[in-house]
C-alpha cells in the first residue's frame, strides 16, 4: 500500500527518548498511511533494540535501518533514499509528535498538491515541561500559494516543514555528513525547486529544549563551532551558484536572509568565548574575511542584519 507520509527518525543513542517518539506515531488511524524509518546512526545503546520491537509488532509501518555513524545529515540522506511516502518529514529521536495533530495533517496530505507543507510546532522545556506553540499567522490556513509569496512573509524552520518526497529524490538533495547544524541545509537546498506552499495550523512537532547536551545550547555551539562555520560556507557557496545561474530573485533573497541569520548566530558564538581568548578573535577575523571572499552579497546582508557585526567591522 502506498504511504502518504514517511517520517524519518535520526537516532543516535536515544534509548531514553525513542519509545516516546515511536509511541507518538503509533495510532490505528494512520498506521497504514505512515512509514516510520528509524535510522540508527551507529548507536551503542539500546536504540536499535527498541526500534526492532516496533518493527516486529508493526512491520507495515516501522522499519529500522542500522548504519555506521555519519551524523545527522547522513541519517536524513539515508531516509531520502529509502523513503516510499508521498511526503517526507524528519522527527529527531529525542523529540516526538502530537498524535492528534499528525492524524489531521495526514488526512490533509491525502489531497495536498503543495511542495512544502508548513505546520505549527511546539517548543517544550525539558525541565519545566512548559510548551510554547510556534505559529505562522502571516500565512493563510489551507490555501496553497506560490513559494515566492510565502517567502516574503516567513522563514520556515525544519520542525515546521513537510516536503514532497519526489522533490528531494528527483533533485538529489543531500546534506553534509559528519556535521552538526545541517537543518538549515535541509530547509534551503530544495528551495530552487519548490513551487507551492500550504499552511496547516496543527502543532505536529514537539521540540525538546533545555538539554545541556544539545548542539544548540551555547556549550554545544562552542564545541561544534567548526561545523557551524562549515555549514555557513557551504550554504553561501550554494547561494552564489544559484544566483549566478539566474536564480529566482525572491528565492535568492529568501536564501540570503536565512544564511544571514545563521551568521548572526555565529557572531553570538564567537562572542560567547572569554574576551582574552585571542585564538577565537583571530578565528572571527578570518571567518569574516573568508565570508567576504565567498559571497559579497551575504557578507553585506549579514552586516545589515546584525548591528553587533556591523559595529565590530567598524572597529
Amino acid at each position: 500500500m502506498e504511504k502518504v507520509l514517511t517520517v524519518v527518525i535520526p537516532s543516535f543513542n536515544v534509548e531514553k527518548y525513542l519509545r516516546q517518539t515511536l509511541e507518538s506515531l503509533r495510532n490505528e488511524e494512520i498506521l497504514e498511511d505512515v512509514e516510520v524509518l528509524i535510522v540508527d546512526d551507529g548507536s551503542t545503546d539500546g536504540t536499535a533494540k527498541i526500534g526492532k520491537e516496533y518493527e516486529k509488532r508493526y512491520p507495515q509501518t516501522y522499519r529500522v535501518i542500522s548504519k555506521t555513524n555519519g551524523g545527522h545529515g547522513s541519517t536524513i540522506n539515508c531516509g531520502i533514499e529509502q523513503s516510499r511516502g508521498t511526503f517526507f518529514k524528519v522527527v529527531d529521536g529525542d523529540d516526538w509528535v502530537n498524535t492528534e495533530a499528525l492524524i489531521e495533517v495526514v488526512r490533509r496530505l491525502k489531497t495536498c498538491g503543495a511542495d512544502y507543507v508548513v505546520t505549527d510546532y511546539c517548543e517544550v522545556n525539558d525541565k519545566t515541561k512548559e510548551q510554547v506553540r510556534k505559529q505562522f499567522p502571516a500565512l493563510d490556513v489551507c490555501r496553497e500559494i506560490r513559494f515566492e509569496n510565502a517567502a516574503e512573509k516567513v522563514q520556515i524552520p525544519m520542525h515546521a516543514l513537510i516536503i514532497r518526497t519526489d522533490l528531494l529524490k528527483t533533485h538529489q538533495i543531500r546534506l553534509d555528513e559528519h556535521c552538526f547544524y545541517v537543518d538549515v541545509e535541509y530547509v534551503l537546498f530544495p528551495v530552487p525547486y519548490v513551487e507551492t506552499v500550504v499552511y496547516y495550523p496543527e502543532p505536529v512537532y514537539m521540540y525538546r529544549l533545555a538539554q545541556e547536551t544539545q548542539s544548540v545550547s551555547i556549550r554545544g555551539y562552542q564545541r561544534h563551532i567548526q561545523d557551524h562555520i562549515r555549514v555557513i560556507f557551504h550554504l553561501s557557496q550554494f547561494f552564489e551558484e544559484y544566483r549566478e545561474n539566474a536564480g529566482n530573485s525572491e528565492k535568492t533573497a529568501y536564501i540570503a536572509r536565512r544564511i544571514a541569520q545563521m551568521i548572526g548566530d555565529q557572531v553570538t558564538i564567537f562572542l560567547s568565548f572569554p574576551e582574552e581568548n585571542t585564538e577565537t578573535q583571530k578565528q572571527f577575523l578570518e571567518f569574516d574575511r573568508q565570508l567576504r571572499k565567498t559571497s559579497k552579497t551575504i557578507y553585506e546582508l549579514s552586516g545589515r542584519e546584525s548591528g553587533t557585526l556591523r559595529l565590530l567591522r567598524r572597529t
